[in-house]
C-alpha cells in the first residue's frame, strides 16, 4: 500500500509512470526490475501464478518505488480479496463493460461502509503493526482499482463508468477490444485505434487515470504518452529477455561476419 501511495503521488505531480508485465514465477525477476519501474502488472489472468507466487512478487517490491498491481483472473470479490490481503497495491479487473462491473470491483476493494471487502489482512497491515482502523482508512483511500476496457460495448457506457466513485483508472486492452470489433489480431487497426482514442479522450477529461496496454512499437507507446495517459506498461519479463538475447546475438553475428 505504501507503493500505491507513491504511484498516486507521482501521477498527481504530473509524472508518467512506466512499468512491466510479470508472467514468470521467479520473484527475482521483479526484484531485479524494481529499481527503475514505477509499477508492476502481475498477470494472474493469463499465467500460471498462484497466490503464493503473487505474494513473492509483491515481497520483491519492498524497499522500492514500484507498486504491485495484480490483474486478477476475473472481476470477482472471491478472487480479489486474498490478493489484497497478501499486500497488492491494487487490482486490475478484466473485461469491464458497464458501470455495474466497476461498482463490483470497487466494492471488492473497499471495507464497509464503502464496499464489501471482508477483514483479514496479514501482510497488508504489516502483520498487525497498523491499527485496524488506521489500516481500514488507508486501504479504502489508497488501493488502486483499475477497470480494464476490453470490449467495444464499454464505449457506450464510458460516461457512467468514469463517474463511479472509487475508480482509480481505466486501462484499455487493444487485443480483446479488437476481437469484439470483428478485428481479432489487429489491435493497431485504424478503427480500433479510433475507439481507444475516444476512450482515452473521455477519461482525460476526468480525475480517472488513463492507460493503454500496447506492445512492440516505440512510436506507438510515445503517441499515447504524448496524448496524456498517466501510466504505461511497456513490456514484460519474457519479451525483455527475448529482445535482449536476439539483439546481442544479431550484433555479434554482424561484428563477426557470421551470416549463417
Amino acid at each position: 500500500m505504501e507503493n500505491a501511495k507513491k504511484m498516486r503521488a507521482k501521477i498527481a505531480a504530473g509524472q508518467t509512470c512506466y512499468g512491466s508485465y510479470i508472467s514468470c514465477t521467479d520473484p527475482v525477476v521483479t526484484e531485479a526490475l524494481s529499481s527503475f519501474n514505477d509499477f508492476f502488472w502481475i498477470d494472474a489472468e493469463h499465467n500460471a501464478l498462484s497466490l503464493e507466487t503473487i505474494q513473492l512478487h509483491l515481497m520483491a517490491t519492498r524497499g522500492s518505488e514500484a507498486a504491485g498491481i495484480v490483474r486478477v483472473p476475473w472481476n470477482d470479490p472471491v478472487l480479489i480479496k486474498p490478493v489484497l490481503d497478501i499486500g497488492a497495491d491494487g487490482i486490475i479487473a478484466p473485461f469491464v463493460r458497464t458501470a455495474d462491473d466497476v461498482r463490483r470491483a470497487v466494492a471488492a476493494c473497499r471495507y464497509p461502509p464503502d464496499g464489501i471487502r471482508g477483514y483479514g489482512p496479514r501482510r497488508a497491515n504489516r502483520f498487525g503493526k497498523l491499527r485496524q482502523l488506521d489500516y481500514i482508512k488507508e486501504a479504502n483511500e489508497n488501493i488502486i482499482v483499475v477497470a480494464q476496457i476490453e470490449h467495444v460495448d464499454a464505449l457506450n457506457h464510458m460516461d457512467e463508468i468514469l463517474a463511479v466513485p472509487g475508480l482509480t483508472s481505466i486501462q484499455v486492452g487493444p487485443n480483446d477490444l479488437s476481437g469484439s470489433m470483428g478485428l481479432m489480431g489487429q489491435p493497431n487497426h485504424p478503427e480500433v485505434v479510433k475507439v481507444i482514442r475516444t476512450i482515452v479522450e473521455k477519461t482525460l477529461k476526468t480525475k480517472v487515470w488513463a492507460s493503454v496496454s500496447v506492445g512492440g512499437d516505440l512510436d506507438y507507446f510515445a503517441s499515447w504518452v504524448k496524448m496524456g495517459v498517466q501510466w504505461m506498461p511497456l513490456s514484460g519479463d519474457i519479451p525483455y529477455m527475448l529482445s535482449a538475447a536476439r539483439q546481442m546475438q544479431d550484433q555479434v553475428r554482424a561484428l563477426a561476419g557470421d551470416n549463417k
